[in-house]
């Protein structure tokens, strides 16, 4: 490397400050050369007479045949390149480091030119690793993108995501790595053929999704107009004379017809407890039985009721389903469990119920009602 020409700097270790022309006369560009002391170099820079502190800022003239060696930023500002600086690592790979170079005494003008020289030597090579380091990684994740948009493109069950809904210029797939973005400019194949497909099958789906709304609502007025069909002719054969003619003038609601027909077909059980569902005011009273909560108020949006097909049942609750399906032997009983949980606090007891649910078919009429069962 060659030697730097004579140069005049301004640091407090010497006296003199004016800037003098290079020794061959060439232009010359004065520049602020920053590096840091340690402990020892500072001692050192107070002997030497400088104010001994870390960060030091000396003023060098670089002759033109060594700008290379020299930072401009936007301002204008002049630096020689000591920072950030440049080291091989224990793998001998480059390294930046952003803090200047800390020295044990105060450096010479030909050392700080030297390491300078350094530091853009190591820049370039690091410059040069880091791009063979982005090819590597471009090229990685574009061979990732293909993988991703070739399992999607050979996978007719998955889907881009919705929102942002699919066209077929751009969608946008979840993967392990997150959201990936397609896009049919995209050079590569198949990437640039998943938007078009994905777009397809976001349409189908749509289709899909709309014929099958479109049969539940056939199905609905369908069974509607079954069971509408169901309780004339059950008012017809079973109504009362007002029955039939509030029915006749279309003014008997069909929930009223349909208890009129549960009434008649579950008539046996007549003598038997029905369960009425209370709001909430069964829990509430079961909970101010503890002291604690004394003073509960529960209301009809405070609490669910979570029902399940009890798993076992005592000698009373099992003689009183067989002696319900003895009397309405057509119907179906079952031993159910009613769970009351109070959504105001989940530490609160929880109180438990028991139904024997009757339900019986009567043409399209699906019939049912809820009866008290013995406590457990």
């Amino acid at each position: 490397m060659e030697t730097a020409s004579p140069t005049v700097i301004r640091r407090p270790e010497l006296v003199s400050s004016t800037s003098l022309p290079t020794s061959d006369g060439s232009r010359a560009l004065t520049v602020t050369a920053v590096y840091h002391l340690s402990e020892t170099g500072r001692k050192a820079s107070l002997l030497q007479g400088g104010d001994g502190h870390t960060v030091q800022r000396l003023q060098v003239s670089v002759p033109s045949n060594r700008l290379h060696l020299v930072a401009v930023n936007a301002r204008g500002e002049a630096r020689l390149k000591l920072s950030p600086r440049f080291e091989l690592d224990q793998t001998q790979r480059v390294r930046r480091i952003e803090e200047p170079p800390a020295y044990d005494a105060p450096p010479t003008v030909d050392q700080l030119f030297r390491d300078a020289a350094r530091n853009h030597e190591m820049e370039r090579a690091y410059e040069a690793e880091h791009l063979s380091w982005r090819a590597k990684r471009r090229e990685a994740e574009r061979d990732w993108r293909n993988e991703v948009a070739a399992s999607f493109l050979a996978d007719p069950a998955q889907r881009a995501m919705v929102h942002p809904s699919p066209s077929p210029t751009r969608c946008v797939i979840i993967t392990s790595r997150g959201r990936v973005q397609f896009d049919a400019r995209d050079q590569e194949l198949p990437s640039r053929d998943v938007p078009a497909e994905a777009h397809r099958r976001f349409r189908a789906d749509l289709q899909n999704t709309r014929a099958a709304r479109q049969a539940r609502v056939a199905e609905g007025e369908r069974v509607h107009e079954e069971r509408k069909q169901a309780i004339a002719a059950w008012i017809a054969a079973h109504g009362t004379p007002e029955q039939q003619a509030r029915h006749a003038a279309g003014l008997l609601p069909m929930a009223e017809a349909i208890e009129a027909a549960t009434d008649d077909a579950f008539a046996a059980l007549a003598d038997c407890p029905r369960y009425v569902r209370d709001r909430g005011l069964c829990l509430q009273e079961f909970l101010r039985q503890s002291p604690r909560y004394a003073d509960a108020v529960v209301t009809a949006s405070d609490f669910k009721s979570i029902g399940r097909r009890a798993n076992r049942a005592t000698p009373a609750q099992w003689a009183r389903l067989q002696e319900m399906q003895a009397a309405v032997p057509a119907a179906t009983v079952v031993l159910q469990t009613r769970e009351l949980v109070w959504l105001l606090d989940p530490h609160a007891p929880h109180l438990t119920q028991y139904t024997l649910v009757v339900s019986q078919a009567v043409g399209a009429l699906q019939l049912r009602r809820d009866y008290v069962a013995p406590d457990a």
